[in-house]
């Protein structure tokens, strides 16, 4: 098997470390494969069976493995999701964590060139920037900032604002049907890190999206993730 990690002794964060350590061990393996027991990880790196146990629960949400009672667990053919457009709380969701999020910004401003030509709008109209510290299961994973027009959703600061960002825009009818999506990697700012919890010039993951339904742009954000607790799956088919 592979070498345990040396990070995992000091880590705080140890059922990410055993999790990331699960991921490559499986990776190739044929389906059906049996997965370490709980009580050989638990021996192996030292932790809590819950630890564990949090671990092997965020591969069986992501589909990588599954628990079969009686028997085990074993390596799952993975889902074929290619594509899926999916926010924040649904992410998090499906890879069994609880979402919330603490808002660091909710106002009104005049869309800058850049916010004005994705929106696809005319600069210094108005815009509804919200940004938000996002948690899983109580972690600060990313800063988000979205802008939305405000001639679109028209109200939206004057009442409580939504847990999930696109099932509000759903009950709307305007859930985006189509993103694109840029990413790249990047050091954290002073402010960032101190939001998230890290050292300064800590690696960060950097998600700038652009959203629409029917032909309207509906969203623009940009999300600065921990490099340390996400990672992005990216699916492809040949068609």
């Amino acid at each position: 098997m592979n070498p345990v990690p040396s990070a995992v002794e000091s880590s705080p964060r140890k059922h990410v470390a055993v999790r990331e350590y699960l991921r490559e061990l499986i990776d190739g393996l044929p389906v059906g494969s049996p997965a370490p027991s709980e009580r050989d990880l638990v021996g192996r790196f030292g932790v809590a069976r819950m630890t564990v146990r949090q671990a092997i629960e965020a591969l069986v949400a992501e589909g990588l493995l599954e628990r079969i009672p009686g028997k085990g667990t074993f390596v799952k053919k993975p889902r074929t999701r290619v594509g899926e457009l999916r926010g924040f709380t649904d992410e998090m969701a499906s890879r069994g964590k609880q979402a919330d999020s603490l808002t660091l910004i909710s106002r009104i401003e005049k869309a800058g060139p850049g916010v004005a030509r994705a929106l696809a709008i005319t600069e210094g109209d108005a815009v509804i920037h919200w940004q938000r510290l996002r948690h899983a299961d109580g972690e600060p994973v990313c800063v988000e900032n979205a802008y939305l027009s405000e001639v679109l959703l028209p109200g939206f600061l004057q009442r409580a604002l939504p847990v999930s960002l696109y099932a509000e825009l759903g009950v709307r009818g305007l859930r985006p049907g189509w993103a694109e999506d840029s990413v790249r990697a990047d050091l954290a700012t002073a402010e960032e890190a101190e939001l998230l919890g890290l050292p300064d010039g800590s690696p960060v993951l950097r998600i700038s999206r652009r959203a629409s339904s029917d032909d309207r742009v509906i969203e623009v954000s940009s999300s600065t993730y921990r490099a340390d607790s996400f990672t992005l799956w990216v699916q492809f088919a040949d068609r």
